[in-house]
């Protein structure tokens, strides 16, 4: 089963992802809140993954069909 495309860009995750952990290492985030943040943050890097994912395959996949066979 493969996982769905992302819904946001690489680049907006990321962003996205920084401001969650910036919040979250400030520390004056209540206790339901950071949990909140938190899951966002995972869902946030899941999509990043895939995304690199995704890169990393077209990568690989260039690779294979340049090479002499």
């Amino acid at each position: 089963m493969s996982s769905p495309e992302p819904q946001i860009g690489y680049e907006q995750a990321r962003q996205q992802l920084q401001e969650v952990v910036t919040k979250l290492e400030s520390g004056g985030v209540p206790l339901a809140e950071s949990m909140q943040l938190w899951e966002r943050g995972e869902q946030l890097a899941a999509i990043c993954q895939q995304w690199l994912d995704g890169a990393k395959a077209k990568v690989e996949a260039a690779r294979q069909s340049a090479r002499p066979q």
